[in-house]
């Protein structure tokens, strides 16, 4: 694999100098400043790979933009209104640009109005490190007391409403502070951030919406874009709901085997992938990551690896260490390197970009500003934990 770390650009208080000490070798990032639906620049691109060049003089190990992640689909996109055409040719654009710079990798995703949802940004793990967490009942309470929906007793039963109801009379105001931060402003090097007002108004324009509708958008976006990617050589990662279940009556389609076996139809090429992100796609315990990556294996152009645990109530889940969640690194690390191994056959010593996703806030990281699941020391510790898995297996299998 191409081991790689996520960095958010020159402002992200992970430096790259702390990144070459986790002894990675490649850069997964974003033109994070670029508004949503803003074509990207050659310039844009250039400056970006300068800067990262710029700290790899004077003998210090060369790091390298292998993966962007991610071109932000601006929404007007998912609901084909207002200037969506033009939207979708900056969508273009960008992929062109990029295509000069020997970056082969573009992962996006297609959840509507936000990215991953959290309810809380720093659960106190046994450990004392703190982790993501999505508590179904804290989702609920953001719903009903913070967002004020109507309509609730639609999407759920009286006992779940009566439990939240039960929960949110006890929580103090910095509970509720701390929960609509996390679900709403959490995101780190969010491209955009909401008002309640403003969060309430993008529902509103999703009303109509059915899953059927947003595939159906989904299918145009991609009849645009992926022939430019497979002419320019660029191989798109399509990363599932995060969570993949159904939040705020929204419609969800990237959260299964069956959403991906869609999307694969829509367009048959190997340009047209996934990213096999382990955590979202165990985050729904209906999934079978080990069955989504035998379906799909020739598919996974990008990887993320984390892993969860999944409460009693079989919705809520806390994001774990990575050797000690609900998911076997062990086992889909293996099936990894013998996809790998196969593609080599193919072509010569392929690897498949990967980064550690998230990671617990440890130690002195504690004490710093840090982007919500991207401390530096947390995702150290899972990168080291999964090179000494490869390293093993390695030597076993290939």
């Amino acid at each position: 694999m191409e081991l790689s770390f996520r960095w958010y650009g020159p402002k992200d208080p992970v430096k790259l100098t702390d990144i070459r000490q986790s002894n990675a070798d490649f850069i997964v990032t974003s033109l994070h400043q670029i508004p949503a639906g803003t074509k990207w620049s050659e310039k844009n691109i250039q400056d970006r790979i300068q800067f990262i060049n710029s700290e790899n003089k004077n003998g210090k190990k060369k790091l390298t933009w292998n993966v962007v992640e991610s071109i932000p689909v601006h929404n007007d996109i998912k609901l084909r209104t207002g200037n969506f055409k033009k939207l979708i040719e900056n969508y273009k654009d960008s992929i062109f640009n990029i295509s000069k710079y020997n970056i082969n990798t573009i992962c996006y995703n297609f959840m509507p109005i936000i990215d991953w949802t959290r309810t809380q940004l720093d659960f106190k793990m046994s450990t004392d490190g703190l982790a993501l967490r999505f508590g179904f009942i804290q989702f609920i309470i953001f719903e009903k007391f913070i967002l004020k929906l109507k309509n609730l007793e639609k999407r759920y039963d009286d006992s779940l409403l009566a439990e939240a109801t039960n929960q949110y009379n006890v929580m103090s105001n910095k509970d509720l502070e701390n929960l609509k931060f996390s679900v709403m402003g959490g995101l780190p090097a969010a491209e955009t951030q909401y008002t309640i007002e403003e969060f309430r108004n993008m529902l509103a324009a999703y009303n109509d919406m059915d899953k059927e509708a947003l595939r159906s958008n989904f299918s145009e976006f991609l009849k645009e874009i992926m022939p430019i990617a497979e002419e320019n050589k660029i191989k798109m990662a399509l990363h599932p709901d995060d969570p993949p279940i159904p939040l705020f009556g929204l419609p969800r389609i990237v959260s299964s085997k069956e959403d991906y076996q869609f999307v694969f139809e829509q367009h048959e090429s190997n340009t047209n992938g996934m990213t096999f992100c382990v955590g979202s796609l165990a985050s729904n315990i209906k999934n079978d990551v080990y069955d989504i990556f035998k379906s799909f294996k020739d598919k996974i152009n990008f990887i993320h690896l984390r892993n969860v645990s999944i409460e009693d109530d079989r919705i809520s889940f806390v994001e774990s260490e990575h050797l000690e969640g609900d998911v076997d690194f062990v086992k889909i690390i293996k099936m990894i390197l013998l996809e790998e191994k196969r593609r080599s056959e193919i072509i010569k010593n392929f690897n498949i970009p990967m980064r550690p996703d998230h990671g617990h806030c440890l130690m002195d990281d504690q004490h710093k500003k840090m982007n919500p699941g991207y401390s530096a020391i947390g995702r150290m510790k899972g990168l080291a934990e999964i090179r000494g898995i490869i390293k093993t297996l390695s030597k076993v299998i290939l």
